[in-house]
C-alpha cells in the first residue's frame, strides 16, 4: 500500500486482512497449528501490558504474542485464556509513516514475529520464516 495520495489511516480491519493474508502465505505446516490462536487488532496495548514489559511509550509496541508456546502446553493448560496475537494499529501507523516499507511489509513482519513466538521460534528462526513466505523486511 502506498503513502502517496493517502487520506484516512488504515483501519482495524484492514490491518486484520493484511495480517490473515500473510498468515494464509506461509507453510501449511505452522498454519496447521494457528486455527486456535486469536488475532486482536487494537488501537494500543493497555495500561498492564505496557507496565509489565516496561514500556512507558505504546507507540514502542506493535505486536505482541500472549500464550504459551506450543511446545510448553500441557493438559494443565485447560481453562487458560486462548493464545493470541495483538498488533497495535497506531504503533504500526507511525512505523510505517516513518519508515520506508510498505505497510504490507510491515504488518507481515510483525505478525510473522509473534507467530514465531507462538513456536517458540528464535530471531533466527523467524528471519527464515520470513524469507520462505516472501515476507523478509527490505
Amino acid at each position: 500500500m502506498a503513502r502517496q495520495g493517502q487520506t484516512i489511516a488504515p483501519d482495524a480491519g484492514m490491518i486484520e486482512r493484511i495480517a490473515r493474508d500473510a498468515i494464509a502465505r506461509l507453510p501449511e505446516a505452522f498454519r496447521a497449528h494457528l486455527d486456535n490462536v486469536v488475532l486482536q487488532i487494537e488501537d494500543f496495548a493497555d495500561d498492564e501490558t505496557l507496565d509489565a514489559l516496561g514500556l512507558e511509550d505504546p507507540f514502542q509496541l506493535s505486536g505482541l504474542y500472549s500464550g504459551r508456546p506450543i511446545g510448553t502446553k500441557s493438559i494443565d493448560d485447560s481453562g487458560t485464556l486462548p493464545d493470541m496475537i495483538h498488533l497495535y494499529r497506531r504503533a504500526l501507523l507511525d512505523e510505517w509513516a516513518e519508515g520506508g516499507e510498505t505497510l504490507e511489509t510491515l504488518v507481515s513482519h510483525v505478525v510473522i514475529h509473534e507467530i514465531g513466538h507462538h513456536f517458540g521460534l528464535s530471531d533466527a528462526q523467524m528471519h527464515a520464516l520470513e524469507q520462505e513466505a516472501g515476507h523478509a523486511p527490505e
